[in-house]
């Protein structure tokens, strides 16, 4: 057993596991959907945060989950990387499956998944380093590549999130130097920089202002040609904006999965209906 597994299940949590064997970044075959559940459990000690979730997400998709607080969104969306095994006396049953295997069998090497899995999160986090280190930390953690390939992938991550002209001059300046929406797309770079398939978005425009949640948006849409992009999101406008399709999540249970288009406009479920149109919620 490798020992970043060790180490979560000393911070409490448990799995259920199978013996087959994994490696998420030496995948040879495309597999859709790129990313599944398959009747997913998950426990805060006593508390059944999330009840027998299946769900298929699409390679090169946007998917946004919306719901009130509470329903179990984040929840969900930090299964992807594993972020929950980082909390006491948590528990999954089910399976969650990327390309078809499940990263949470024992032979996992969470380190390696969170590569593949990158995670923008909430508020903009950048380090207290300089522009360029920022971007260059996870290779540089994870020794991937010389001076030489460390540069060219900070350049090309920086151009990726909309960010190198703003930067270019200034790659040796703080990242506290930056507005907060340049934050949030400097923390886009540095997710990009160790080349992930996924990436994860835990409400990245919450705390940001009209113009940067905008650049945001935009973001998305061009990174969706290259990457998976999964979107927790209260802002409804967003998700029918920037999301190919959306879960509607309450109390735990995913109450309807299908076409942005088809949930903003013709939802199945009535509970979906009177979310959307600011009946609950």
């Amino acid at each position: 057993m490798n020992t970043a597994i060790i180490n979560s299940k000393k911070k409490g949590i448990q799995h259920i596991e199978n013996e087959s064997s994994f490696s998420i970044l030496n995948s040879q075959f495309s597999i859709n959907p790129h990313i599944s559940t398959q009747k997913v459990d998950f426990y805060y000690g006593d508390f059944h945060a999330l009840k027998g979730i299946d769900m298929e997400i699409e390679k090169n998709t946007v998917t946004a989950f919306i719901g009130p607080s509470g329903c179990g969104k984040s929840t969900f969306l930090r299964l992807f990387n594993r972020m929950n095994d980082l909390i006491a006396n948590t528990r999954l049953t089910g399976e969650c499956l990327i390309d078809g295997q499940n990263i949470y069998n024992k032979s996992v090497d969470v380190d390696s998944l969170r590569k593949e899995v990158g995670m923008v999160f909430q508020k903009p986090n950048p380090f207290p380093k300089t522009i360029f280190e920022n971007v260059a930390y996870g290779l540089r953690v994870n020794e991937m590549g010389d001076r030489s390939f460390i540069t060219q992938r900070v350049e090309e991550s920086l151009k990726a999130s909309a960010l190198w002209d703003e930067v270019k001059d200034k790659l040796k300046k703080s990242a506290f130097e930056l507005s907060g929406g340049q934050q949030q797309r400097l923390c886009i770079a540095r997710a990009l920089a160790v080349s992930p398939s996924i990436l994860l978005m835990d409400e990245p425009a919450s705390a940001l202002d009209p113009i940067s949640t905008s650049k945001i948006e935009e973001l998305i849409y061009e990174l969706k040609k290259n990457y998976t992009i999964v979107i927790v999101t209260h802002n409804m406008q967003q998700a029918a904006r920037v999301s190919d399709k959306t879960g509607f999540f309450m109390l735990g249970e995913l109450i309807e999965y299908d076409d942005t288009k088809k949930i903003f406009l013709n939802p199945t479920k009535e509970q979906t209906q009177n979310y959307i149109t600011g009946r609950f919620g």
